[in-house]
């Protein structure tokens, strides 16, 4: 028999898996393939390459080897190949490698010459990103403003984006630090919902909380009790303002003026003495009817009104005068704040003046006094 004809039995007899080294055939080992992924497990967008080891390859000469590769995303043409994973869901993926062997351009035409093998790996599912949120200040008063700060991560640093809503008010602006404003907002709790997303559009929330607090109500005003001018001075025009009163009218005016929205309280006094000649006054008018009547208290506190209105320019309105239980010639004053209460702050028995029924009196400059000349001197 010839060799020519002893291949051609042990090459059929191969191919049934029946080569009997009893004819003469030599046994010959098939090529094999085993195949690997790494990583087996990734995210989208990582890497994966793949691998292939052949193994009993032919060692004769002219022996050429050629390898391919089939699946989702892979690339390659040798011993390894390159998987593309960003476009891929989350799953499990296999790829497939052959590898061939013979004389080039008669690879893989002989049984034995040809192996495949297939590697998985799986595309994990990104973890969604944390989120926490504070808001600073805690406390607002209505109208005042918050700054929310959300601190927020991604497992797989995927790109992030941010979006608020309140319960009342608004939140304003964009990113991880906004500001909340309480315009409008009722007082109490207002509730602010911080939430991030990836691009894989998995979302997380947090939840933080502002007060707002009604304002405190404004300080209760208090009537100021002012300067106070004695009119003991003059016994012979003890209801004249003269210049000493006139320096605390003035101050008067002055805080008049400073608080246009305040009014003042004038309450004057009469001596014992002065109230038993009124009356003395008053019993003698009962009987005649154009007898004079002096009314001390009611006097000076008229004569100040007319000079803060005349002479320092304070409007009639703003001016309230009275008369006190005092035992003086004295007069006091009061600077009574809009919203204020005369009445309780000022704990003094007091009685309005009827303005109707005294009358201002001019204030006249004192006349000057005149000496007496000294008679001339005669020489002896």
């Amino acid at each position: 028999m010839g060799s020519r004809s002893l291949k051609l039995i042990c090459l059929s007899l191969m191919v049934m898996g029946l080569a009997i080294a009893s004819v003469g055939c030599k046994k010959v080992q098939p090529i094999k393939l085993d195949c690997n992924a790494a990583p087996p497990s990734i995210y989208a967008g990582q890497q994966v390459t793949a691998s292939a080891t052949a193994s009993s390859i032919s060692t004769k000469k002219h022996t050429n080897v050629i390898y391919d590769w089939s699946g989702t995303g892979a690339t390659g043409n040798g011993t390894t190949a390159t998987i593309a994973t960003d476009a891929l869901n989350p799953g499990s993926y296999t790829v497939k490698a052959e590898v061939k062997e013979g004389k080039k351009g008669k690879e893989g035409l002989k049984p034995g010459q040809t192996a495949e093998c297939s590697a998985s790996f799986t595309v994990k599912e990104f973890e969604p990103p944390t989120i926490s949120c504070l808001a600073d200040p805690a406390t607002l008063k209505p109208g005042e403003s918050s700054t929310i700060t959300s601190t927020a991560t991604s497992p797989q640093n995927r790109p992030l984006t941010y979006t608020y809503s309140s319960t009342a008010g608004a939140v304003n602006g964009a990113g991880a630090t906004v500001t909340f404003s309480s315009a409008g907002a009722p007082t109490g709790q207002v509730g602010i919902t911080c939430t991030v997303a990836d691009d894989k559009n998995h979302t997380a929330n947090a939840e933080t909380r502002v007060t707002v607090v009604a304002p405190p109500p404004p300080p209760v005003p208090h009537v100021q009790e002012l300067c106070a001018a004695s009119f003991a001075r003059d016994a012979k025009r003890p209801t004249r303002v003269d210049n000493e009163a006139k320096a605390c009218l003035d101050q008067i005016a002055i805080d008049l003026k400073q608080t246009p929205d305040a009014t003042a309280v004038i309450v004057a006094d009469s001596s014992a003495k002065e109230k038993e000649i009124t009356a003395k006054q008053e019993k003698i008018a009962a009987r005649h009817k154009h007898a004079k009547v002096d009314h001390f208290a009611e006097q000076r506190a008229v004569n100040i009104k007319d000079y803060l209105v005349k002479e320092q320019g304070i409007d009639a309105v703003r001016i309230t005068v009275a008369t006190g239980a005092g035992d003086d010639q004295n007069v006091q004053s009061y600077l009574v704040p809009s919203g204020a209460n005369f009445t309780n702050d000022v704990q003094a028995t007091t009685t309005a003046v009827d303005e109707n029924t005294v009358t201002p009196q001019e204030r006249k400059p004192l006349p000057e006094r005149h000496h007496k000349k000294a008679a001339p001197r005669q020489d002896q």
